[in-house]
């Protein structure tokens, strides 16, 4: 055992080393919240060394083998409680407990005089999750509430904090009810293809605003709240692309068209993960050409269907597709005729145009249905939701 707790703490150690590598990850508050807080008893089914990797961890499964929960990945975690910017004292709710580890962390934050409840709609997880506080000596001071995290939690409310930590369609309205006037809401959002970490703040006339969107991907908030199906498995393969255009996406037409020969070619400039990601993404995601589908793709662990492994984002018309690995340096496959890849040259170019604006200029608002608030943006893209008018943009 003493050997297991040594070895234990080393790689705490050394998972607080690797997130302290990213400049201005971790701050003092965070770095002694991820030491004092061990991972692995969150994770108790899973080794050392995969426990404490800066890596998401999938803790539950559907039936056909897609992930329901996962343990978020700690580096992700520390740039959404960034943005939170908790303080000792604060009252927070979490939407979607999982294991605990993060409710355990932001405990850590907020001290003995703040408050963290979390709600998670699988009641296995979260008596699971109660569990693991209890292991850390924190079952007696984090509430775990099992209910539908779209209705918030109003015995405890108002809160000074509220983050999700699941992809939001929209922000319920019972989040915004719930959270203080001068409050900050932290939730993953989805965009055209994308998601993005957004830190929303009232505004004087009531709607939210962020200035702070962070490139994401978490697994789609389930229950009340939840958006349309946004996944399509191409017919026959490990091929999935996420869209919110997937209802355009013919999967038979699709795998008939990726099924013929396919060329290879690269993009006019070669990107890196991160210019991909943070750069080039966002900025697709306001300009896609009209009459295409601009979606993310991945292909099983291991697997390579229609000469595609791994995963990477792909703009697809008809009789047309072009799909870009991230780790690809510039690699383009081609399928059909060339017009889905003339036009993702075209994009690149004003990009590139543009001085390539990145995911610091994204800004996201959320102007309620019917409410008479306007924008002074033109140029933003709208998306219409369940409770808000999305409007995004780049600030250029």
């Amino acid at each position: 055992m003493v050997e297991l707790n040594h070895s234990a703490d080393s790689y705490r150690k050394a998972l607080v080393a690797t997130l302290k590598q990213q400049e201005g990850l971790l701050d003092n508050a965070l770095e002694e919240a991820f030491l004092a807080i061990p991972r692995h008893l969150f994770l108790p089914e899973v080794p050392l060394d995969v426990a404490y990797s800066d890596d998401a961890i999938p803790i539950k499964r559907d039936n056909d083998g897609s992930v329901l929960s996962s343990s978020s990945q700690p580096s992700m975690m520390a740039l959404m409680l960034r943005q939170l910017r908790l303080r000792e004292g604060d009252n927070v709710l979490e939407i979607g407990a999982g294991t605990g580890y993060n409710a355990a962390i932001m405990q850590q934050l907020v001290g003995e005089e703040g408050t963290v409840t979390s709600i998670e709609l699988d009641n296995q997880l979260a008596q699971r999750a109660e569990k693991n506080l209890q292991s850390v000596r924190l079952g007696a001071v984090v509430k775990i509430v099992s209910a539908d995290g779209a209705l918030g939690y109003a015995p405890r409310a108002s809160y000074d904090r509220i983050i999700a930590t699941a992809a939001l369609w929209d922000v319920p309205t019972a989040w915004e009810k719930q959270l203080k006037p001068d409050g900050i809401l932290v939730a993953p959002i989805w965009l055209e293809s994308m998601q993005v970490s957004a830190a929303f703040v009232v505004q004087p006339d009531g709607t939210l605003y962020s200035r702070t969107n962070i490139p994401c991907g978490f697994i789609p908030l389930r229950g009340m709240a939840a958006g349309p199906n946004s996944i399509r498995r191409v017919s026959g393969s490990t091929l999935v692309l996420s869209s919110n255009h997937v209802k355009r996406l013919d999967s038979a037409a699709l795998h008939l068209l990726l099924s013929d020969d396919a060329e290879t070619t690269t993009m006019d400039i070669a990107l890196s993960f991160s210019e991909i990601w943070r750069g080039f993404l966002p900025y697709l995601t306001l300009n896609t050409p009209r009459d295409y589908v601009f979606a993310l793709y991945s292909v099983g662990e291991n697997q390579r269907d229609y000469g595609l492994e791994d995963s990477g984002f792909a703009l697809i018309t008809r009789g047309s597709a072009c799909f870009v690995k991230y780790q690809g340096s510039g690699e383009v496959r081609l399928f059909g005729s060339a017009d889905a890849f003339l036009a993702l040259r075209d994009v690149l170019a004003e990009w590139e145009r543009a001085k390539r604006p990145s995911a610091d200029r994204l800004r996201v608002q959320l102007l309620a249905h019917n409410s008479g608030e306007t924008t002074e943006r033109p140029n933003a893209t709208i998306y219409t939701r369940q409770y808000h008018d999305v409007h995004v943009w780049m600030d250029i």
